[in-house]
C-alpha cells in the first residue's frame, strides 16, 4: 500500500506479502524461525487471522480488533467489489477459521469497537487452536498499547498462555 508500487488488493495480496515476508525472516541466519509470531490491529488484525490460516509456521498469532467480514472495513479498507460475494468471502477471516494450525488469540476491547465481530467469530469457531477474548476496561484503540507490552513480556518469557486475570490487570 501507500507509496508503493503495484495494486492494492486488501486482505487478499497482502496475504502473499505476509508469508512472503515471513519465508524471508526464517531464512536469515540470526532468526530462529521457530519463534516467529505474527501481530496486528484491525485490518491488520483481519490480515494476521488470514496469514495464520494460510500457514502453519507461527509461534503465535495476535488479532486484536479484527473484523469478522472484510466488507466491515469499506471500500476504502478492502479495494475490491464489496457487491461481489465471492471477493468479500475470500477477504473475511470468518470464513476461514477451519484452516487456522498455529496458536491463534483474538483479543479486542471490551467497551467498543469490533468485540461483536468478534464475538460473531468466536460462536462460529469450532477450531481449538483459536481463543477470543474481550478485554475489560477498554476500547478499540486504548487495548493495543497495554495488551502490546503484555504479549511481548509473555513472548519474552517464553509463555503464550495469556490469562482472564492478565486482562484484567491491564493498565
Amino acid at each position: 500500500g501507500n507509496d508503493n508500487p503495484g495494486r492494492r488488493e486488501g486482505l487478499l495480496g497482502e496475504v502473499d506479502d505476509v508469508l512472503a515476508a515471513t519465508r524471508h525472516l526464517a531464512g536469515l541466519p540470526y532468526v530462529d524461525a521457530g519463534q516467529l509470531s505474527l501481530g496486528g490491529h484491525r485490518a491488520g488484525g483481519a490480515l494476521v487471522m488470514l496469514g495464520a490460516a494460510s500457514a502453519d509456521q507461527y509461534r503465535g498469532v495476535f488479532a486484536l480488533g479484527p473484523v469478522a467480514n472484510a466488507g466491515e472495513l469499506g471500500e476504502e479498507g478492502v479495494y475490491c467489489d464489496l457487491n461481489d460475494p465471492q471477493e468479500v468471502r475470500l477477504r473475511s477471516p470468518i470464513q476461514w477459521l477451519h484452516c487456522v494450525q498455529s496458536p491463534l488469540w483474538v483479543f479486542e476491547g471490551a467497551e467498543r469497537g469490533n468485540w461483536e465481530s468478534c464475538e460473531i467469530m468466536s460462536r462460529r469457531n469450532d477450531n481449538p487452536r483459536i481463543q477470543f477474548a474481550a478485554v475489560p476496561g477498554h476500547d478499540h484503540e486504548s487495548v493495543v498499547a497495554p495488551l502490546t507490552e503484555l504479549l511481548a513480556r509473555k513472548l519474552i518469557q517464553g509463555s503464550l498462555q495469556v490469562t482472564a486475570e492478565d486482562l484484567q490487570n491491564l493498565k
